[in-house]
């Protein structure tokens, strides 16, 4: 364990199989209820290899995070990456930005769970009732993160298994109906390869999120790499069956509104919509329990060097958590939820997610050469080649999203160097 880790009182409880469960909760969220009509949609008959060849894109910048962060073992992530690459500025943008990252997404599908409730309870989908449903959920998430790391990561391995089984049902049930003409139904003229794999992309992010608590991971430089790279091939396959299985059981799928759920109608009648939205709802339960755990360590890394109120490194004598940076996470994301759509936080996080994406792929090759004498836990085979590879890759993917939200991140970029400079002067002046 770190100094400081031990210093503030933090547990090293989260192993192996725990990581990897976090990193398949931090990826599949609500975008696999939704996605696949919009994909057949783009692709047609192909629909499925579109997960396959993205898998592979997103394989490149897994890699180079495997490798980046198999150097260290306290809490932080991408802030702690750029900070030892690029420098204290650099890195706090990167861990500020990359906070309203979490705080954004896990807003975007709070609005998505009162979505499905409000198919199932109307007065949980919108006015009252919709804040009330969001709160209500962020409340008992919060509290199960207060209560305890082991608490909450046993709440994530629950949540991973339970959005895993109806989707597995699906494919395992489904396949064996699959009929030819419903996946003939799906053909387009003019396939849009371009905007699938953009789109696509986007839904395998999130994988970084649970790399960030490595001060309360069991051996994070070891099983690192091990997490990232099951996970990702879990999901890949998760993604493409369940895409194969949807085509193949609902006739002209891109006009379905819950793809998915249409599904379920098909093999279970009514039942089976209500199993989907039950689906969508744990998924998007566990998706948002899971940042919780992760994202307030950022708050709680950089309050441990003085680049963040001391207060949100303080540890809860009893349960041994961050109760501080918990608490601020929720609240920041309470409003963000009540403000904004799931539209405009899923455009922004995504736009900020890219940038932490691609000064991570170059991490690669900066830390090789400031610390050539520091092996890594793991060692990415031809990084010379595939960190750059990563790194354009996310630039060519950030200057094709809308940057309806452009003002938004500039707005952060400077609120963040202007809370730098003050808490770099309060620190030089004590």
């Amino acid at each position: 364990m770190s100094q400081a880790s031990e210093e503030r009182g933090l547990v090293r409880v989260i192993g192996r199989y725990d990581l990897t469960a976090a990193v398949i909760n931090g990826v599949i969220g609500s975008s696999v209820f939704g996605m696949p009509a919009r994909l057949a949609e783009l692709l047609g008959t192909a629909s499925p290899w579109g997960y396959v060849i993205a898998g592979l894109f997103t394989l490149v910048i897994v890699l180079c995070f495997a490798e980046v962060a198999s150097r260290f073992q306290e809490a932080g992530g991408p802030y702690l990456y750029t900070r030892a690459s690029y420098g204290p500025l650099v890195g706090f943008e990167v861990g500020w930005l990359t906070y309203w990252v979490r705080v954004t997404a896990v807003a975007a599908n709070l609005n998505v769970f009162s979505e499905y409730l409000g198919q199932l309870v109307p007065a949980a989908g919108a006015g009252a009732g919709r804040l009330a449903t969001m709160a209500f959920v962020l409340g008992v998430i919060v509290a199960v993160n207060i209560v305890g790391v082991r608490t909450a990561t046993w709440a994530v391995n629950l949540f991973t298994l339970a959005k895993l089984l109806p989707l597995v049902f699906l494919i395992l049930i489904g396949l064996p109906q699959v009929e030819a003409s419903n996946l003939a139904s799906q053909a387009v003229a003019d396939p849009r390869w371009l905007e699938a794999i953009v789109l696509l992309v986007f839904a395998y992010g999130g994988f970084d999120a649970p790399l960030i608590p490595a001060g309360e991971a069991k051996s994070p430089r070891r099983d690192t790499a091990f997490a990232l790279l099951v996970a990702l091939g879990v999901i890949a396959t998760v993604y493409a069956l369940v895409q194969l299985a949807v085509a193949g059981l609902v006739p002209n799928v891109a006009g379905t509104k819950a793809p998915v759920a249409a599904a379920f109608g098909q093999l279970l009648g009514q039942t089976g919509v209500t199993i989907a939205a039950l689906a969508a709802m744990t998924s998007v339960w566990g998706y948002a329990t899971g940042n919780v755990l992760q994202s307030p360590r950022l708050l709680f890394a950089m309050g441990e060097r003085n680049e963040l109120p001391g207060a949100f490194a303080r540890v809860h004598k009893r349960f041994r958590t961050p109760h501080v940076a918990i608490g601020a996470f929720a609240a920041c994301t309470m409003v963000a939820a009540a403000w904004g759509s799931f539209e405009w936080n899923a455009t922004l996080s995504a736009i900020v997610r890219l940038v932490t994406y691609t000064l991570t792929c170059g991490a690669v090759l900066v830390l090789r050469r400031k610390h050539p004498d520091e092996p890594p836990g793991f060692r990415l085979p031809g990084a010379a080649f595939l960190a750059p590879v990563g790194a354009v890759l996310c630039v060519g993917l950030i200057v094709t999203r809308p940057m309806t939200q452009a003002w938004v991140l500039i707005a952060l970029l400077a609120a963040g160097a202007l809370l730098w400079a003050v808490m770099r002067r309060r620190t030089m002046v004590a």
